[in-house]
């Protein structure tokens, strides 16, 4: 019965509410007044700032008198910004959006990426050489650019691909915003794009090449052409993306964020370890978790002669991540060769697919990569199942290996090889991020486990 009487009441008020709208003027007591702001100004609109203007409507007027005398100011623009920028795939498929950052045209391969924080790492690893991203997070640029979190010098990607470009930032330690930074750094961004729709036809179709573009003049079929004209496959992006010359780096991680203490406990019980580091798009932050253990490391190019590394006499090599395929690179496959079995050595990403092909094996591409901060790895000899960063589009083929190799550690999400271990050559690689930058930090032990493969290695220092 008080379920029948409130939908009664509710039919009442609603009946009432009709009733008044069906005469409106009844309703209306003494004058009715109406106010009507000016259009909002937005970029590339043409409205003018107008004060509001207050219409009095006479209850007398007739309503063709009430419509005729709501004056609106028409505008010239419109109120919101043209889509005036295209990714168009290999496939055929158009993708209109808002540009932000800089204009031109730009082609490469399309990847996504799960991370839900963290674009200006992901901007700046130079691993993304000749990708666009497409972040599947909707809201991208809501904290700015800082200049500090960035992992090299400058942005390394092609173009970025967001659902939503946030139109403020909220940050204390923002310096630009994002469209002021992809402007310095000439890279395209497009807004306004379907990001889950997109995402999804990559998942089914794997990773496509596609070109952004904000010229208008070039048709779809031109676009579509310089698409399928374009791969990644035997590109050879290390040497593009590496240091000139060989340098030191000190630096560790800032006591600020710094997630490991034993880490710096460790460092401080033991003489450094000198580590040479191979530059095949090393993040900055693989190399302040080096430092953090303990290490003083020495960067080389990607093409830096094995000899000249030996004649160092380091207690350990590192090869780092990288961008592009790693069986256009044989010159590095071939000083990875040249170094093993002579000095503990350690592999990230790119790092891990050259030793794999360092130790007989070969790689291939994966259909959409692994680009994100959630993917589940298993630790094979303990059973730990670590959540790691990953960003690569190639992955070493098991099957392909020498009997010595171990397969410690396995992507959970697809099965493939994610880790390996060479007692013989004195190696270990892993194919994800241990540093994270953005991601979880559960695979920082990887360091201290090449931490101990120098100490067994390093020369006991006499006792006097």
């Amino acid at each position: 019965m008080a379920a029948m009487h409130s939908k009664n009441m509710q039919r009442g008020s609603l009946a009432k509410s009709v009733s008044c709208n069906a005469s409106v003027f009844p309703c209306v007591t003494n004058k009715m007044y109406r106010t009507i702001p000016s259009p909002p100004l937005t970029a590339g609109s043409s409205f003018s700032a107008s004060p509001l203007r207050i219409h009095r409507i006479s209850k007398f007027a007739t309503l063709e008198q009430r419509s005729s005398s709501v004056i609106v100011k028409a505008s010239v623009g419109k109120p919101w910004k043209p889509k005036d920028c295209r990714l168009v795939l290999e496939d055929g498929s158009v993708w209109t959006g808002h540009s932000f950052g800089a204009k031109g045209t730009e082609i490469g391969e399309v990847v996504f990426n799960t991370s839900l924080t963290g674009y200006e790492e992901i901007m700046t690893d130079p691993s993304y050489k000749g990708q666009f991203v497409a972040f599947t997070c909707p809201h991208i640029g809501n904290v700015g650019i800082n200049f500090e979190d960035g992992e090299s010098a400058k942005c390394h990607l092609g173009a970025i691909i967001v659902r939503d470009l946030s139109l403020t930032v909220s940050n204390y330690r923002s310096r630009v915003t994002l469209d002021e930074y992809c402007k310095k750094e000439n890279v395209i961004g497009i807004a306004g794009i379907d990001t889950r729709s997109l995402t999804k036809a990559l998942r089914d179709t794997g990773c496509l090449v596609g070109v952004i573009t904000t010229d208008s003049s070039k048709s779809v079929d031109e676009l579509v052409k310089m698409a399928k004209g374009w791969t990644i496959v035997g590109k050879d992006l290390l040497s593009v993306v590496s240091c000139e010359e060989p340098y030191e780096w000190r630096t560790g991680t800032h006591a600020e964020w710094e997630f490991a203490p034993h880490a710096v406990n460790l460092a401080s019980t033991m003489p450094p370890f000198h580590v040479v580091a191979y530059d095949f798009g090393i993040k900055y932050n693989i190399l302040r978790r080096l430092a953090s253990y303990g290490c003083r490391i020495t960067v080389v190019p990607a093409t830096y002669p094995a000899a000249e590394v030996l004649k160092m006499n380091p207690d350990g090599v590192f090869f780092s991540n990288g961008p592009g395929d790693p069986s256009a690179a044989p010159y590095a496959v071939e000083n990875a060769k040249e170094i093993l079995g002579k000095k503990p050595v350690f592999g990230i990403c790119m790092g891990h697919q050259i030793l794999g092909q360092a130790f007989g094996g070969k790689t291939f591409k994966l259909k959409f990569g692994h680009h994100g901060g959630n993917h589940p790895i298993r630790y094979n000899p303990t059973g730990r199942v670590e959540i790691s960063a990953q960003n690569h589009n190639f992955a070493v083929d098991p099957a392909t290996l020498p009997s010595g190799v171990e397969v410690t550690h396995v992507n959970l999400n697809d099965g493939t090889c994610a880790g390996m271990f060479y007692k013989e050559k004195k190696a270990m690689t892993i194919q994800y991020h241990p540093e994270s930058s953005p991601g979880p930090h559960d695979a920082d032990i990887c360091f201290e486990q090449f931490m101990d493969m120098m100490k067994a290695e390093r020369t006991p220092i006499p006792v006097s």
